[in-house]
Order: structure tokens, then sequence, then C-alpha cells
């Protein structure tokens, strides 16, 4: 581990950390893929194909999970900044939390001998247990890069190790979970492949257990607020802080679009290759296009933000994307080489922009202490959690309610062509539209580089 004094620089919180406090870092988000993302891609998959739920019965349970959660969030993030674990005011919760996580999402793959409506109140606990829970280890998560240093540099290389493991977790998901179910049960298409899914769910869970265990053990925080102003810190702090963080609110409707946009994708993803390509077993090679591009691109980010500026990289990563999406929506289904290379141009572009969001929540928790006192990034990241579930939340029901009224049949081998251009609008009509969006939303975000490091040692004199 690196020292915490080993420069002046440091001294006054802009710290350089090890590759090996980095990789341990990253390992936490690796984790919450490995349990939660392998949720939220395939879940609305399994049950309408295998636990036998109705479509819209599913997609209203996820906009109703998701807003509960949603809500949820930002409760917890208070509660982090007013208390600290004995394990640390952050990290401790990565390993309070770990088993429950781990555990709850082995119980949403599960499907109980009890009748429909039973199976949807099952369904609906579990899946609200799972995100209740996941909140209080993604929140304190999310807080802890600001924990760890100051140095903006730092935390895009913060970022780009966190983000390069996230997408070795969405290769291993989008690849092998559909790979590991059809190994297990010959297929990952009807009630028979239960068993497959839940020995498959079980493997991810134990893996996203112990990369968890080990984010905590090779972690440590740095830049936490004081006991002093610990003791300040209010529920009201959750309001105040959206109207006076100016950068705060413009991420936040970054995350709200971006996330929105991911899990329309994901979703569609599985139904598009099966119908629409009518070959479930490309649906493997498809998804793992999503997250194999990213990690070639990402460990260039902090060269590319140097060279091109924070709103230019976004940019162009959200002008690459919109041409990967448009492709998808207008390459005819029978082309399957050109359908996979508008996927890859789509995540090459998309993967910068999901990865890159993520460094902007440390600029704003360092604005919000430069005009308060309060480092507050609990709070900071449960509002942007808050926003990026709602767009979870929406990416979660519009499938679907799409689905519902476009005529989808999971009984059906060959769906109707309306049903075919529904889950076609949902992989790349309706992503490419929210593209754009996001560009002008991009558009309105101002803090500087230059502005944050001067907020910085303002704040770091402010405490010597």
């Amino acid at each position: 581990m690196s020292t915490t004094t080993t420069s002046t620089t440091e001294a006054k919180g802009f710290y350089k950390l090890s590759w090996l406090e980095r990789i341990a870092f990253g390992s936490g988000d690796m984790a919450q893929n490995f349990i939660y993302q392998t949720v939220t891609t395939y879940l609305l998959f399994f049950y309408t194909n295998v636990y036998g739920l109705n479509p819209a019965i599913a997609a209203a349970m996820f906009l109703g999970v998701r807003i509960i959660d949603a809500i949820w969030d930002p409760v917890v993030g208070a509660l982090i900044d007013m208390r600290s674990t004995r394990f640390g005011k952050y990290r401790g919760w990565l390993l309070i939390m770990a088993l429950p996580l781990t555990v709850l999402m082995v119980a949403c793959f599960i499907v109980p001998n009890f009748g429909e409506t039973g199976k949807v109140v099952y369904a609906c606990a579990t899946y609200v247990a799972l995100s209740i829970v996941y909140t209080t280890v993604n929140v304190p998560f999310g807080a802890l890069n600001a924990a760890l240093t100051r140095d903006q540099h730092e935390v895009t290389i913060l970022t780009t190790t966190r983000m390069w493991l996230v997408n070795v977790a969405q290769v291993a998901i989008t690849y092998g979970v559909p790979t590991i179910v059809i190994a297990f049960a010959g297929t990952m298409n009807s009630p028979e492949a239960r068993g497959g899914w839940l020995l498959t769910i079980v493997i991810y869970g134990v893996v996203g257990l112990a990369a968890l265990l080990f984010s905590f053990a090779g972690t440590r925080e740095r830049v936490v607020i004081s006991k002093e102003d610990q003791a300040k810190v209010k529920f009201t702090d959750l309001f105040t802080e959206v109207v006076r963080n100016r950068p705060l609110r413009i991420i936040s409707f970054m995350f709200i679009t971006a996330f929105a946009i991911m899990a329309i994708t994901n979703s569609a993803a599985t139904y598009f290759v099966k119908y629409n390509l009518g070959s479930e077993s490309l649906v493997g090679y498809y998804n793992v296009i999503s997250a194999l591009p990213a990690l070639f691109i990402l460990p260039f980010m902090p060269l590319l933000r140097k060279k091109l500026g924070k709103k230019g990289l976004l940019y162009l990563s959200l002008a690459v994307s919109f041409v990967g999406f448009v492709g998808l929506f207008v390459l005819p289904a029978g082309n399957v080489p050109l359908i996979f290379a508008a996927q890859f141009v789509r995540s090459v572009g998309f993967g910068v922009v999901g990865a890159f969001i993520w460094s902007l929540i440390p600029e704003a928790i360092t604005y919000g202490e430069w005009q308060t006192g309060k480092r507050i990034s609990g709070i900071a990241n449960a509002l942007i959690g808050f926003f990026f579930k709602f767009g979870l939340a929406l990416g979660g029901f519009v499938p679907g309610i799409v689905l519902s009224l476009t005529g989808f049949s999971p009984d059906l081998d060959a769906q109707s062509s309306a049903a075919l251009l529904g889950i076609r609008a949902l992989l790349a009509a309706l992503p490419a539209l929210l593209v754009v969006l996001l560009a002008f939303i991009v558009s309105r975000y101002n803090l500087t580089d230059e502005q944050l490091v001067t907020y910085g040692k303002e704040i770091e004199e402010r405490g010597s």
C-alpha cells in the first residue's frame, strides 16, 4: 500500500494510490456486477420464460421495486454520512452486507412451489429485499473513491480500473451465464431450465462475494468527513444539496438517461438474438460484445480525457454509440455479421460513456464541500443512486410494456412482425433517441479541472 504522507501534496489530500489498492477498489464494483447486474440483465427473461410471470406483471413489478429502491437510496446516503462503522465510514458496509446480498441474489432465481399469486408475492419480496440490501453496499462503495484521494487524475485512473473490471464481469455475465445455463440444463428458455439457472447463479454469487471481501480488505479511507462535521449532517442535506449543487443535478440527469439506455438494451438483447436473429445459441456471443471492446479502450481513458477534455470525450463517444444504434435498427436481421459489427460500434461508444460519467461524481462532491464545508459523499452518491435507479426503473418497465403491447408471447418460437419490430425498437431506436438527449445534458456541465484543483486546495487550506 502507498503511504499517506509521502509528499506535501499528498499531505493535503491529493494522494497517489498503489495498483493493489486501485484493483481492490475496482473489485468492489466487479463484485456488485457479478451479483446485481447478473440479476438486472437476466431476471426479466427468467421471470417471463422460466418462472412463468406475465410480461405486464413482471414490468409492473420491476417499476415498483425500482421506485422503492430509488427512494431508499437517499435515506441510506444520509445514514452513512451521519455515522461510521467500526471498520471505516464506507468500506465497512462492503463486509457487513456481502453475505446477505449474495443470499438474496440466489433467492431471486428460486422457483417456489406456490400458486400464481404466491409466486408473484415471492418474486416481489425477494427482488425488493435484494434491491434494498444492494443499496447498502452500492451507496457506500460509490462514496469510497472520493474517500481515497482528491487527485482528479487519480480518480480517473480509479474509475478506469473500476470500469475495466466491471467489463470483465460483464463479459463473464453476458457470455458466461447463458453458456453455463445451457450447459447445465440444455436450454435457458423453459421451466425445465430452472435447475441450470439456480446452479449458475450460485457460482456467480460466490465469485461476487469473494471480490467484495477483497475490496474491503484492500482499500484505505483517507479523505473523509470529520467527526465534528459528521455531527452536523442532517436529513435535510438531501434536499439542500440538490438545490445548491448544480453539477450534481446535471450529473444526476446524465445517470437517469444513461442507465435507462443500458437497462433497455440489456433487457432487449436476449429477446432480439433469440427471436429476431433466430438463434438462442448466439445470445452469449452477442452479449459479450457489449463488454469486450471496453477492455481494450478503457485503459486509454485517462489519456483520452487529457487530449479531448471531459466533454469532448463524451461527445465523441456518444456519436459513435449513436451510429451503432442506428445500424442495429436498420440492418437486416438475416445479416448476422453486420448486426454484430453494429453492436461492436455501439459498445465502443457507450462503453466509454457509461464508464466515464462515474468519474464526475467526486467532482460534484468537491464542489459541494467547497460551497458548504461538508464532504457528504454518501448523500451525493445516494442522490446519484436515486436518479440512476430511476433510469433503471424506466429501463425495466418500458421493455415489459412494449413486449405486452406488441403481442409478444414466450410460448411462441416465431413472434409476430409487430413483436419483432417492438424488440428492435427497444434494442436500438429508443436508445438512439436517448443518446441525443444525453448529449444535450452533457452540454450543460461546465465544471472544469482547473476549478476543481483550486477548490481542492482551498478546502485543504481551511482545514490546516
